[in-house]
This record gives C-alpha cells, sequence and structure tokens, in this order.
C-alpha cells in the first residue's frame, strides 16, 4: 500500500476511505504543517518517503517538471463522489510499482 501526504486542500473523507483501504495516508494538518506553500509540502512529503496526495494540478504538475524530487505526486480532479474518488486513487496507486519520482493524473469520468 502507498505512504501518502494530503495536502491542506485534499478533502478528508476520501483520505479516510483510502485509510480503510490499506494506505497510509498522513495529512498537513496532522503533520503540523498548516500554511506552507506547495514547494514545502512536497519537500516534506519527499523527506518523509510520502508521495503528495492533491487537487492543486497546475502547481505540482509545475513542481515535477522543473525537476524537483519527490516521492511521487497524485494529482486527482475534484469529485463529490468520494466512493468513486477513493476507488479511482486506489486504482492507479495499484499500477505502479513505485511512486518515486512519479506524477499521476486522476481524473473525475466524464459525465454522460
Amino acid at each position: 500500500m502507498a505512504s501518502l501526504y494530503a495536502d491542506e486542500n485534499f478533502d478528508y473523507p476520501v483520505v479516510a476511505q483510502l485509510h480503510r483501504l490499506g494506505h497510509d495516508v498522513l495529512t498537513v494538518q496532522e503533520a503540523g504543517q498548516r500554511g506552507g506553500d506547495d514547494p514545502q509540502v512536497l519537500a516534506y512529503a519527499a523527506a518523509a518517503g510520502r508521495a503528495v496526495l492533491t487537487f492543486n494540478h497546475r502547481h505540482f504538475r509545475r513542481l515535477h517538471r522543473l525537476g524537483s524530487t519527490h516521492a511521487g505526486i497524485v494529482s486527482c480532479t475534484r469529485d463529490r463522489d468520494v466512493a468513486g474518488l477513493t476507488s479511482r486513487i486506489d486504482q492507479i496507486l495499484a499500477t505502479v510499482p513505485s511512486l518515486v519520482g512519479q506524477f499521476l493524473r486522476v481524473t473525475r469520468p466524464a459525465k454522460p
């Protein structure tokens, strides 16, 4: 299972469901790191060996492209369907043997 670091704006209900699936998810709030900017979040996560879990695609994609060393970034599209988003995150995490240096995108399905 993955070791993740949910940034300050990530939905806690998804974090709770990922915990139930066996993932080790630490939130910025639990780590006492509130108010840090995105480079600080990424640096803290990297030092802790955790992949960042975020809705902030643009900023973290930029940090990834700049070559920041990291333990992974999982960028998600916001979704009111907590169970659906949790399932999509769990599924994509199962497809990679290591998150180190990876930028993964989890998107909400298109509406019919």
